[in-house]
């Protein structure tokens, strides 16, 4: 895969060193987390403002993470696993795991955008699921032959639709401040609130986002330890990297806040417009019903929106997993037949008439469960110094890096049980 190499010279604009938090972004605005937003904002009204609000808190330092063992090791997560997880047996099993939490995103991904279709054009879901996936092989064709800057432009103007189309429903239908501010109190409301909480964050703090965003990083950065020629250029390297890292930290900032206040607003719209509306916790309903309530301006961009969503996270969806298959074991499928056979489960779905917002929303339980298997040995691995040496956390950062492991993972726990027996 092409790299774009970060230039020496330390006076290289700033901006140019934006663009891959933006990209691994896109995972956050998903299909997965529209339906579980709007799901959560009809059902429940304000009630879940905190998980989102949470979710997107945490999330800007796992990126950040994450960037940074790109940009420091050249490699990425699942690169740096592989050459750890000593025997083949674990190998494999780790990536079986990461494999199946990639192919949940498609699924969530290829729907979300087989719905949008269908809703904007009346094209068949099955015939949707077919067009989003070839549109997604094309923007991969060009992250492959264009390179990485290239193909952030593509996202990133992807995004700026997203957010069009689920953010202006807000100022037409404005929610209650009132109820905002209760929603940002911890609570829930059964076992049902526990399971869009969990749907919410498998959306908000996706594993592929992890393995991608180190990847992205890896392939726009040179690695330190390339630029050591002599004791000079170790100081430029030493210089650059810091630079470099700073800048991440506002790409991270940028990339988070767009994600967050999309979703934020995709839960608000919701909770103000569709709250009590019966049908509304579907996609296909909450199109039909901010139609009629609010108008079809609203309406269609909420469409658009989700079409250029399904889009655009698909293509990093199939980015991550690919990825993840070469850095865990070495290996690389072509791109076509892979995306041909990542395409399957999402497909056979559409096909077997399965409720689309049910599906979307299981994806993003699935991908919740994902989480610990990523984040953990993600926040393990930045705190050693034999692995990004005086770049490591510090105290603090692995400080709050466990403890939203913790929350993670209990929170999945108390989901499973809840689950099983019923609360």
């Amino acid at each position: 895969m092409p790299k774009n190499l970060a230039p020496a010279d330390t006076r290289t604009r700033a901006a140019w060193l934006l663009g891959p938090a933006l990209v691994a972004g896109v995972a956050y605005l998903d299909p997965g987390n529209v339906a579980s937003n709007m799901t959560a904002g009809a059902r429940y009204g304000y009630l879940l403002v905190w998980v989102v609000v949470l979710g997107n808190v945490m999330a800007w330092l796992i990126q950040y993470l994450s960037a940074k063992l790109g940009i420091v090791t050249g490699q990425s997560l699942p690169e740096v696993l592989g050459s750890r997880i000593r025997t083949n047996t674990a190998r494999r099993a780790y990536w079986l795991q990461a494999e199946l939490v990639a192919m949940a995103t498609d699924v969530a991904e290829i729907i979300g955008g087989a719905v949008a279709l269908w809703l904007l054009f009346g094209v068949p879901l099955l015939w949707g699921g077919l067009i989003t996936g070839a549109v997604s092989i094309a923007l991969l064709l060009i992250q492959s032959r264009g390179g990485a800057r290239s193909f952030e432009f593509v996202i990133i103007g992807l995004i700026a639709i997203i957010a069009l189309g689920f953010t202006y429903g807000v100022f037409i239908g404005p929610p209650e401040s009132a109820g905002v501010a209760r929603g940002l109190l911890p609570r829930f409301d059964g076992t049902d609130s526990v399971l869009l909480a969990a749907s919410i964050l498998g959306a908000t703090i996706m594993p592929h986002a992890i393995y991608a965003h180190s990847s992205l990083a890896r392939d726009r950065f040179r690695p330190a330890e390339e630029r050591k020629r002599t004791d000079a250029a170790a100081a430029d390297a030493a210089i650059d990297t810091r630079r470099i890292l700073r800048a991440t930290r506002w790409d991270v900032t940028i990339a988070l806040a767009i994600a967050g206040t999309v979703n934020l607003c995709i839960l608000l719209l919701a909770a103000a417009n569709l709250a009590g509306v019966p049908g509304t916790d579907s996609l296909e309903g909450a199109y039909a019903a901010l139609q009629d309530g609010i108008g079809p301006v609203v309406a269609t961009l909420f469409a658009v929106g989700l079409l250029a969503s399904g889009l655009a996270s698909s293509a990093v969806g199939a980015y991550a997993g690919a990825e993840i298959m070469h850095g865990l074991l070495r290996v690389r499928i072509p791109l076509l037949a892979r995306r041909l056979v990542t395409l399957v489960p999402a497909l056979a779905i559409l096909a077997l008439g399965v409720d689309p917002t049910f599906a979307l929303i299981l994806s993003q339980v699935i991908l919740s469960f994902g989480i610990p298997f990523a984040l953990i040995p993600l926040v393990a691995l930045t705190a050693k110094r034999d692995v990004l040496g005086g770049y490591r956390n510090r105290v603090w950062t692995t400080a709050a890096g466990i403890l939203a492991s913790v929350f993670l993972v209990t929170l999945n726990a108390l989901l499973l049980w809840l689950t099983l027996f019923g609360g």
